[in-house]
Parts: structure tokens; sequence; C-alpha cells
């Protein structure tokens, strides 16, 4: 029972997280890339401040309960699919921290109508960083899926 509750909690946790990106990748990043630059700086300041802690929250609970799984998963297989699962979330957090946050701090504290004469438009970057970061997130909630899948198909 306390596995089971686990699984759902991870695959929860993990499918929200997916699921966010996905919809940051589908529309937000889309929107973002049509506005000129004072209101793309207003709407990416308003959109990064969201997430937090909600994602991050996320993003460990998965990463944690996947380790976890991957100990206690009474099947190889499925501990070798939570362990990749747990790397998945573990990647999409360390994405998160040195390629998007500190874009989404700088966009969030900035004046749109008085931005530095040096500002450099960082919509390439953040959404090539977003979209490697929703794969992995979308890699790791897959991964977990098969492990869970394996459970049940051994039981």
């Amino acid at each position: 029972m306390v596995l089971g509750l686990l699984v759902a909690t991870v695959l929860t946790t993990s499918g929200v997280s997916a699921g966010v990106l996905v919809g940051t990748v589908l529309g937000g990043m889309p929107l973002l890339r049509t506005l000129p630059l004072e209101r793309y700086v207003h709407a990416h300041g308003f959109f990064a401040t969201r997430y937090d802690p909600f994602m991050p929250i996320c993003l460990v609970v998965t990463a944690v309960g996947d380790v976890v799984l991957a100990v206690v998963a009474p099947v190889l297989a499925a501990a070798v699919l939570f362990g990749a699962g747990a790397v998945g979330a573990a990647a999409v957090s360390v994405i998160s921290l040195l390629r998007n946050a500190p874009v989404n701090r700088r966009m969030a504290a900035m004046d749109p109508e008085n931005l530095p004469a040096d500002f450099v438009d960082p919509r390439d970057d953040w959404c090539r960083w977003n979209t490697v970061r929703t794969a992995c997130g979308v890699a790791a909630l897959l991964l977990t899926a098969a492990g869970a899948a394996v459970l049940v198909g051994t039981s």
C-alpha cells in the first residue's frame, strides 16, 4: 500500500510538472515570441512569478520520490526506470536553476518602460532551454509511468 501511494504521488507531481512545462512550450513561448520588447518584458515578468514555489516543490518530490522508488522497487526493471525518472526530474531542476530562473528574475525586476540601453533580448536562449527542460520533464514522467507499469505487470 505504501509503495502504491508513493507511486501515485510521484506520478502526480511528475505529471503536473510536465504539464506546466508543456503548456509553457505550447502557449507561453509562442505568445512571448510575438510581443514587442516592452510587452514581452512585462509578460515574462508576470509569468515568471506564478509558479514558485509550486513547481520546485513538485520537481523535488518527483526526484526524491523516484529515488526512493528506485531503491525499494521489488523489480529491477522498475527500479532502473524510476532511477532514470529521477535523473530527468533532477535535470529539469538544474536547467531551471542555472538557465531559466536567472532570466525570470531579471525580467520580473525590470521596468518595461525603462529598459537599459544595453538590454539583450533573452527570448531565444530562454526558449531553447525551456524546450530542453520540458523534454526532460516529459521523459521523467514517461519513465516513472513505465516503472509503475512494470510493477503493475509483475504483481
